[in-house]
């Protein structure tokens, strides 16, 4: 075998953006994920870990969000539905469309096949991998929250660490080791939070690591150790680069499914009015292949499947000979067997790269040949006899490596709007309540305020994408969380009927609790 391992990482998270209409852009996020992404990545993990001589590892988060969300009786029931529309979509197609739109038909069917087989409980296989030692599965925090942007109340840093741990163990009975730290960003003292929290691990991108104190002896190809006890792993940019980007890497290749073409800007209105959908929009419905980079969308071609799956055996391939060639050079250069880490955001395989589950999937199966062994984190701290103790450097992962993309002209109002409505949630929390129907109000207050933190909606607004739906949800939650705080702070009753209907539509936590936002000693 090769000197050395390969931790690949997933990171599966969506916002909580539930909506109670069906056919919504929300509904769509969600639905298209699941078809796309956590269906195939679940049959090709479970079809991994059945096949002989395969061992596959892998370390995944699942976000507090995104299990509430699978966990969602409503939204499990819309699901099968909304797959049936697409496919009566496919029906539509012209006769030069036929071929690609069988091809999709077919896999929607092998996913509603997979959701109805399982009954929709996402959640129990993923729990069943863990125990057949495939996955590691870690926590983020509650909604996401950019935890820098937070720091000025760590009570509010704190509640998001300690919500998504409580989570975590009400879905899977298991308080988590370990955490992918939104957009993996750190900043000094937040080590010590997370041990407060029974958090031990988490992966920051490479400069975190290489610009630790002191200099880490072996770079990124080795754990780090905090003096508070928490363990860092450091990204491999050549593990991850050939993966995820879509013009340096695979994913860009003319034979792979294009992501932007879609059926739902196509089809005639009245047949989308027919299956009610009021515009047109995407809908998941991909029947065209990249072609080339420089191919306008309107003259790309139809994708070959055949062709497509063959080509991922190649890249599969091409990937493992990379990184058996990385870790003996590494092997030679290192006195000790050396970890590549690649993490990824999960949405890569299946959703944003349509070929990205069975690459996962042929690379457990030529691992063998190629001499690469596939490890998970938590096995890389349990046979690691000594870490070095080093204090990691603040970072992220985004672009720059810093904080610029969740703090500059676009979304910098939010941080002012979360630390006023921070200091007034840990103002009342330190007071508490008088009244026992109060403890709902404070409840709901807390979710809320979680809501509004999301990373997602500093994203969308730098990115400059659905930047209405990203102010409707902040303003939304704001509004709430203030007309909440405000009837404890003026002793006034707060309306029954106003309150559940906060509490159907932001239903999320059930959980949780005001004193996490206590004033930390």
């Amino acid at each position: 075998m090769a000197k050395g391992k390969l931790a690949i990482v997933l990171h599966a998270h969506l916002p909580y953006v539930r909506s109670k209409v069906p056919g919504s852009l929300e509904e769509d996020w969600y639905f298209q994920a699941l078809m796309e992404c956590y269906l195939p990545l679940l049959k090709i993990l479970e079809d991994s870990a059945k096949a002989k001589d395969l061992n596959p590892k892998l370390t995944i988060s699942l976000s507090p969000t995104l299990l509430s969300l699978l966990n969602d009786e409503e939204l499990k029931t819309r699901f099968p539905k909304w797959l049936k529309v697409r496919l009566n979509l496919l029906t539509s197609v012209e006769r030069s469309q036929k071929e690609a739109a069988d091809f999709l038909a077919k896999n929607i069917n092998i996913q509603l096949d997979n959701w109805s087989n399982c009954e929709g409980d996402l959640i129990k296989r993923f729990s069943n991998l863990e125990d057949l030692q495939v996955l590691d599965i870690l926590t983020c925090a509650a909604t996401h929250g950019y935890l820098p942007l937070l720091r000025e109340n760590i009570e509010c840093v704190n509640a998001q660490l300690s919500t998504a741990v409580r989570e975590h163990f009400r879905f899977f009975g298991k308080t988590p080791q370990g955490i992918w730290l939104p957009e993996c960003a750190y900043y000094e003292g937040l080590d010590s939070l997370m041990s407060q929290n029974g958090l031990r691990y988490s992966i920051l991108d490479g400069h975190g690591i290489l610009h630790a104190k002191p200099r880490p002896r072996y770079g990124i190809y080795a754990p780090i150790c905090t003096k508070n006890g928490v363990a860092f792993f450091g990204r491999d940019s050549d593990s991850t680069l050939p993966v995820w980007s879509s013009r340096q890497g695979y994913p860009g290749n003319g034979e792979y499914r294009e992501f932007h073409r879609d059926l739902g800007w196509d089809l005639p209105l009245e047949i989308l009015n027919k299956n009610g959908i009021k515009e047109p929009r995407p809908l998941c419905l991909k029947l065209n292949k990249v072609t080339s980079q420089q191919t306008s969308l309107n003259k790309k071609d139809f994708y070959k499947p055949e062709v497509a799956a063959n080509t991922v055996r190649k890249h599969a391939l091409d990937y493992l000979l990379g990184k058996k060639l990385q870790l003996q050079k590494l092997y030679q250069a290192i006195d000790q067997s050396p970890v590549l880490i690649a993490p990824f955001d999960a949405e890569l395989f299946g959703h944003w790269w349509f070929e990205g589950p069975s690459f996962l999937y042929e690379i457990f199966k030529q691992a063998n040949e190629q001499e690469i062994e596939f490890t998970r984190l938590n096995d890389v701290l349990r046979e690691t006899s000594s870490i070095q103790l080093c204090e990691p450097c603040p970072s992220s992962w985004g672009q720059g490596g810093f904080h610029k993309y969740w703090l500059n002209a676009s979304n910098s109002w939010l941080i002012s709007e979360w630390s006023k409505a921070g200091r007034a949630m840990i103002e009342i929390c330190n007071v508490g309540v008088e009244k026992k129907s109060d403890l709902r109000v404070i409840q709901q207050a807390a979710r809320e305020l979680l809501l509004s933190q999301s990373s997602d909606w500093s994203f969308i607004l730098r990115a400059g994408t659905t930047t209405e739906l990203a102010k409707e949800r902040i303003n939304r939650h704001l509004k709430r969380f203030w007309s909440l705080i405000e009837s404890l702070e003026n002793k006034e009753t707060f309306s029954e009927s106003t309150l559940i209907d906060f509490e159907e539509e932001d239903s999320i936590f059930p959980l949780i609790q005001a004193n996490d936002w206590k004033t930390l000693s």
